[in-house]
């Protein structure tokens, strides 16, 4: 029997997903494959039905995004452990093999973040590390052990993440990997660095930089610290977000979109509206926890 279940989930993935696929095909260890359509209109299901390896299809009946999709994923995963894949992502032939190798030789690990490289070679992301503001930000250097793992390209055992309440699916896209893997550090697990190479197309299912990319990602920085980090951490860059914003429109028109009044005021909308119910989510948390808050900052939070 396999030991993990490799979940790909894809919206409107034609023109990429088949390379996808065949790289997990050519995989070294065997595995189950599920792909969470986030119903694409895009022929994408005609695509699926038609590859050779026939994987397993979960096709929801709205796009849910990708937090969302692998949350409807882990309901359905049977094996100890889960992967994480971009449907832009081809990992190497021996990415899974790597990646489970590297989980079973650190007992104290919940998850293994790949490396991520571009089609020029660039390495995208070895891991996220957690900034002094709070940002979860790529870590292109290599590392034994990093703060998160990237959702692109990943490997989690099960029972772990269920156990810290599974994948926030209301974020729909961002953080969902960064708040995750804190939540798994206040558990007491460990987050881990592999050799396991991955070539991602990035971006080619969402649009970085777009006025709805800084739009999921402001509001989803906020969350996670309002769910995650140490009350004063959460209320300074909370309120931090807020001065900026209000003080902006004197400062002339913004080139960035995420400095724009309007897109800033409607992510303290969306974060006020979902207060409530993230302070009830931030109590189960520390619950759940075994490590302090302020612990878990002070040993990663700007290194």
């Amino acid at each position: 029997m396999p030991s993990t279940t490799v979940v790909v989930v894809t919206w409107r993935g034609a023109a990429h997903i088949i390379a996808c696929l065949d790289a997990l095909a050519a995989q070294s260890r065997p595995h189950r494959t599920l792909v969470v359509d986030n119903a694409s209109d895009d022929g994408t299901a005609a695509l699926l039905a038609a590859h050779p390896s026939k994987p397993e299809v979960l096709r929801l009946r709205r796009n849910t995004g990708y937090a969302g999709a692998m949350a409807a994923a882990l309901d359905k995963v049977d094996t100890p452990l889960m992967a994480w894949l971009n449907d832009d992502a081809a990992p190497a032939p021996d990415w899974l093999s790597t990646c489970e190798d590297t989980l079973a030789k650190a007992p104290l690990a919940a998850a293994v973040s790949a490396r991520l490289t571009l089609a020029d070679g660039t390495v995208q992301s070895t891991g996220v590390r957690l900034t002094a503001d709070g940002h979860g930000v790529d870590l292109p250097e290599p590392a034994e052990e990093v703060f998160g793992f990237c959702g692109g390209a990943a490997v989690l055992n099960v029972e772990a993440l269920r156990s810290v309440g599974g994948v926030p699916a209301s974020y729909f896209c961002y953080y969902e990997d960064t708040d995750t893997a804190w939540r798994l550090r206040l558990a007491g697990w460990d987050v881990v660095g592999a050799e396991a190479e991955v070539t991602h197309r990035h971006g080619a299912s969402t649009r970085p930089g777009s006025v709805q990319f800084h739009l999921w990602n402001e509001r989803n920085r906020l969350l996670t610290l309002l769910r995650c980090a140490p009350r004063e951490v959460a209320l300074r860059q909370l309120l931090k977000f807020a001065a900026l914003t209000a003080i902006l429109p004197l400062r002339g028109k913004p080139e960035a979109p995420n400095f724009r009044p309007s897109l800033r005021c409607r992510v303290l909308g969306a974060v006020a509206a979902r207060l409530p119910r993230t302070l009830l989510e931030r109590r189960a948390i520390g619950r759940r926890a075994t490590l302090g808050r302020g612990a878990v900052w002070d040993a990663w939070a700007g290194n």
